[in-house]
């Protein structure tokens, strides 16, 4: 924006520069045709009017060179231009790609979500009621995870090593028996790696 605004204001410049030299050149064309047509007679104001073309090509000569000047400033201005719109133009082209890749991936895991709803859907309906219960509300209390797999005498969701009393609880009873973490309260899940 900036540069696009320094060549604008650049562009404005050169415009008044060259309006100006163009002035200076009409009058000095008009000044030139009244002494060309031999209406000025009286010997001081042909030496007038010859001094005021002199200054008028003197201040055309330098107007010209503002305009250079300010053509060579705007030339400058209009590369940096071109190069910052490029680079945008790049780094909009990788954003669009990112924002591409990010909506195929939501897409994929709006899919996978719907995916296990269903899944789970099924497996909540085998399960006793109030042990699903238990599990939800866990679930909410634990930042999402209401069971953890109990492996080599440790559970897997606070990462705390059970009590030597507490394996023994937990060995001692009947497979189909809802054990709970003593530190987090999460729901065990036993395996044969549990450590049992």
């Amino acid at each position: 924006m900036a540069a696009q605004t320094e060549e604008s204001d650049t562009a404005r410049e050169q415009t008044k520069a060259e309006q100006d030299v163009d002035q200076v050149r009409q009058r000095a064309v008009r000044d030139q045709q009244r002494l060309d047509s031999g209406a000025v007679t009286s010997p001081k104001d042909l030496e007038n009017l010859q001094h005021e073309i002199a200054s008028l090509a003197k201040r055309q000569g330098d107007l010209e060179d503002v305009v250079l000047e300010v053509m060579e400033r705007r030339e400058s201005v209009q590369e940096r231009v071109g190069e910052l719109t490029g680079r945008v133009g790049s780094v909009q082209s990788k954003i669009d790609d990112a924002t591409a890749r990010r909506d195929a991936a939501f897409e994929e895991i709006d899919g996978e979500a719907a995916s296990v709803t269903k899944e789970r859907e099924v497996i909540a309906g085998a399960i006793p009621a109030d042990l699903l219960k238990l599990y939800d509300k866990l679930r909410e209390q634990q930042g999402g995870i209401g069971a953890a797999k109990l492996y080599q005498r440790t559970c897997q969701g606070c990462r705390q090593e059970l009590s030597i009393t507490d394996i023994n609880e937990i060995r001692a009873a009947a497979p189909d028996t809802v054990v709970r973490c003593e530190n987090c309260r999460r729901i065990l899940v036993r395996t044969a790696e549990s450590g049992l």
